[in-house]
């Protein structure tokens, strides 16, 4: 087994410095998401249309994300996020000079959104992985809490600059725009993060000489024989499942409800950032209920209820107020769940579980959207949403009840 010692790092230099690198990639990435959504949202107003972006903008990761985790278990975790930065920047580059130069195509951005996501999909797991590897264990809960919320108030002003350059600019500023972002971030990260090296290098070498599909394998035996982890990720895929007319389709929502304009989209996506901005401070400060477990059930259900009322409501600021605590409820959950992996899972295996989890997300999500975007061209988008809420709220009830999950979310020094 590969052991860390975070602890004789200056470790909370470290994270601050990585932290805020990744705030600034994320302000640009973000920059870019919502604008390329929202074109396709107010360009065409298609359920179907927005489910094919979505899907590209999930589905590869799902095919990369296995050699995505076990290359965070093979290799230099840092190195990993830088390469695959450099990627999208490139990319983007790229389809930000094709714009420039009057080549204007859906085709061109539904490209530009694969590619993000094949790098993406090598980002997440390296990233998840590299946490634990220089933060202490005891710290873990409240960091990715600091983290939800710095990602969260970067996220805030996005939306509304996104909103203000698409109707003053064309959407290549924007692309521009994460270019310079993500050099920003890939700098940080070169020189002011440092990584301590694996205790156990000569296991980390072994690895690296095995065949990357046994590797593979090696993870996934790894999740089979913990009883916990299959229950972890059966959940996950239920709620991800649910929840992907909540996430994807409510820019969707609000046109058909409100009306089609970008201040409204600008609106619900700071409202959902504030809350999870919120959220994560309220992880990093309180902790939560003792037990993590219950912590995501509880969330599971509060954002049951909201939304619910999202599908119900036709009054816009009430929208946006069950917005900010879909936002709460999405951090209060999330941050949990990760830790859970974090402090549970053997840092050697670390990058393949967390793989996992980003081959569910990517797969459940485009599903879900599959199913539910063009069934929103036939069907009322606010009894899709009702309904689906409702049975986020009874996954919340079923974890409560689950022992093996119980189990696994207790805190540390409770462990036998």
């Amino acid at each position: 087994m590969i052991v860390f010692m975070p602890e004789v790092m200056h470790w909370k230099r470290n994270i601050a410095f990585f932290l805020a690198g990744q705030a600034v990639s994320l302000i640009g990435s973000s920059l870019v998401g919502f604008a390329i959504m929202w074109y396709v949202t107010i360009e065409t107003g298609s359920g179907t249309m927005m489910t094919v972006f979505t899907v590209a903008v999930m589905l590869p990761m799902f095919f990369i994300a296995p050699f995505g985790g076990v290359w965070a278990d093979r290799f230099n975790r840092k190195l990993l996020i830088i390469i695959a930065d450099g990627f999208i920047a490139i990319v983007t580059l790229i389809i930000a000079i094709s714009f420039s130069l009057g080549v204007e195509h859906l085709g061109i951005l539904l490209i530009c959104s694969v590619a993000r996501s094949l790098g993406q999909g090598v980002q997440m797991p390296a990233i998840s992985s590299l946490i634990p590897q220089i933060v202490p264990q005891e710290q873990l809960l409240r960091i990715n809490g600091i983290n939800t919320t710095i990602q969260s108030i970067s996220m805030l002003g996005t939306p509304a600059l996104a909103g203000v350059f698409l109707s003053l600019f064309p959407i290549q500023t924007l692309l521009f725009i994460d270019v310079f972002t993500a050099t920003g971030a890939i700098l940080i990260l070169l020189f002011l993060v440092k990584v301590p090296n694996p205790k156990d290098a000569a296991a980390a070498l072994a690895e690296k000489a095995k065949p990357m599909l046994a590797d593979l394998k090696d993870g996934l035996l790894y999740i089979k024989n913990h009883l916990f982890l299959k229950r972890f990720f059966i959940v996950m895929a239920c709620f991800v499942f649910l929840l992907a007319p909540a996430a994807l389709l409510t820019p969707l929502q609000v046109t058909r409800n409100f009306g089609a304009e970008y201040w409204l989209l600008t609106v619900i996506e700071i409202a959902f950032s504030a809350g999870m901005a919120a959220g994560g401070l309220l992880m990093s400060t309180w902790g939560g209920f003792k037990n993590k477990t219950f912590m995501i059930g509880a969330s599971f259900v509060l954002m049951a209820v909201m939304s619910v009322g999202i599908g119900v409501t036709k009054v816009f600021p009430l929208y946006t107020a069950f917005m900010v605590v879909i936002g709460i409820s999405a951090a209060t959950s999330n941050t949990p769940a990760l830790t859970i992996l974090q402090q549970k899972v053997e840092p050697a295996y670390m990058g393949r579980v967390v793989s996992v989890w980003t081959m569910i997300v990517s797969l459940v999500m485009p599903v879900g959207i599959a199913l539910f975007g063009p069934l929103a061209d036939r069907v009322s988008l606010d009894t899709i949403i009702i309904v689906t809420g409702a049975l986020v709220g009874v996954l919340g009830v079923y974890i409560f009840a689950d022992k093996e999950l119980k189990e696994a979310g207790r805190p540390l020094d409770e462990d036998g």
